[in-house]
This record gives structure tokens, sequence and C-alpha cells, in this order.
């Protein structure tokens, strides 16, 4: 998620990372200082300030592996021919990543931390608007925007929940079917078969 990290540095950045995330989702952004992660791993702050001078910098190294993710799936719905098969890789691509990032994506679509960051990078905020038109292109109108906004946002928020005995390719079948009807759309003839994760 990091980047190609190696030797001990690698280790050590991908470890930040990987405490900051866990507790982003207990303590939110905002309650999460760099002291509570260097304390979570036994580091010094200056060892946390060796690879992220801010939160925001910490911040910005979780999130910009899967915007660029993203911007790849609304890149590739773009090149679909018609409002309703771009809409349709759109949505199945989405739910791919987002299944494929369960601890991350509920932080990086619900938390005000990551919001205001958002605000402070343009290129990433039209990356979000081209998504959301992309899944808002089936029915045109604010009809469609509120069903894309509630679409992305029950998506974000079902990939949070522990499902008993769901794994990931059948929440991936649910997310699918459950937002194929929010958007009205139908499955294509030679629709995707079940999220390979790995």
């Amino acid at each position: 998620m990091s980047g190609s990290a190696s030797g001990a540095g690698g280790t050590t950045r991908q470890k930040l990372i990987e405490a900051a995330i866990e507790l982003f989702r207990r303590h939110s952004v905002a309650g999460t200082s760099l002291q509570m992660i260097s304390d979570e791993l036994g580091l010094t702050k200056s060892a946390i300030y060796h690879h992220f001078r801010t939160r925001d910098e910490l911040l910005t190294a979780i999130m910009e592996p899967v915007v660029n993710e993203l911007a790849a799936l609304v890149e590739t719905a773009e090149t679909q021919r018609g409002s309703r098969a771009q809409a349709e890789s759109m949505l199945t691509g989405y739910i791919s990543l987002a299944v494929s990032h369960r601890d991350l994506f509920p932080i990086l679509t619900g938390d005000p931390g990551v919001t205001e960051l958002l605000r402070g990078q343009p290129q990433w905020r039209a990356i979000v608007k081209r998504q959301a038109d992309l899944l808002a292109g089936a029915e045109p109108g604010v009809a469609g925007q509120v069903r894309a906004a509630i679409v992305m946002a029950g998506i974000s928020a079902a990939v949070g929940v522990e499902f008993a005995g769901l794994d990931d390719g059948e929440l991936y079948g649910q997310l699918v079917t459950a937002s194929r009807r929010t958007l009205d759309l139908r499955p294509p003839r030679h629709a995707p078969g079940p999220l390979a994760c790995g």
C-alpha cells in the first residue's frame, strides 16, 4: 500500500502506515496524533519525522495508492461505450477496490480528516467527481446524482461491516446486486465473475 519500500526504512515506514490505519480506525484521523503512533510502535517521534513530518503527510501516503487505483478505474470506465456501460464499469471496479481495501475504505470515505485533506487536493477531488458523474450517468439529472451518492456511501459503509459467513467474493456479489438495483442498471450479458481477491 505504501509503494515499494525496501530495507529497514521500508519496514518502519510500512509499520507506521499500518499503525496509523489502526489508530485512525479507532480514534479518527483528527483524534490520532503522531505521538500516539510513535507510542503504539515504541518509536521516538524523531523516527516518525524521518518518514512523515506531519499527520497529513502520513495520511497522504496512505490515501495516494488507493486514489491512484481509483483514477485508473475512472479512466477505464470512461473508455466504455454508452453511459450505462460506463456506470457498470465504474460500479464493479469501485466495489472491487472497496472490498480489496476493507480495512481502509471506511476511513478514506467517511472520516472528516480525510474530507479536509481532499479539499486541499484538487486533482483527487476531480477524480472523485468523475467517478460520481460516471455512476450518475445511467440516469441524468439530480436523481442520478442522488443515486450515485447513495451507492458510493453505501459501498463504503458496507465494506466496513464484518458480516458473519460472508467472504470477500460474496460481499462483492451482494454489493454489485444492491448497487445495480439502486442505479437501475441491468447486469451486462457477459457480466464479470466474482471478485478474485488476493
